[in-house]
């Protein structure tokens, strides 16, 4: 087992600021750009932090958090963004998750 958890990546609308964790640096480029566009949107769009997480079983899920004085934070757009981002960005996530349980987690790919 890698960990309880890892965190692949994140953004802060609090310090304008993407992060990649340096372990998943070997992902392509573009996967790489694609995460920061999904952050760095969602982000813009709601407020707050989002960071995407793998758990101990290699589920990626989004971690939301705001400060208690951001009055601007959207509550119901965050869930709403984040099950819009479920939706179409489905493959992407998918294939993290893949890549995640077979190259840190050492299980065997399986085609479906």
């Amino acid at each position: 087992m890698y960990q309880d958890e890892v965190v692949l990546c994140g953004s802060s609308a609090y310090t304008k600021k993407f992060y990649l964790n340096e372990d998943f640096s070997n992902l392509p480029e573009q996967i790489q750009n694609d995460l920061k566009i999904l952050c760095v949107l969602y982000t813009e769009d709601v407020g707050g932090t989002l960071q995407l997480v793998f758990d101990r079983d290699g589920n990626l899920t989004f971690r939301t958090e705001y400060e208690e004085d951001d009055f601007l934070y959207d509550e119901i757009g965050s869930v709403l963004k984040i099950k819009q981002l479920r939706q179409t960005k489905q493959e992407l996530l998918e294939a993290l998750e893949m890549f995640y349980k077979v190259f840190f987690l050492g299980e065997e790919f399986e085609e479906d």
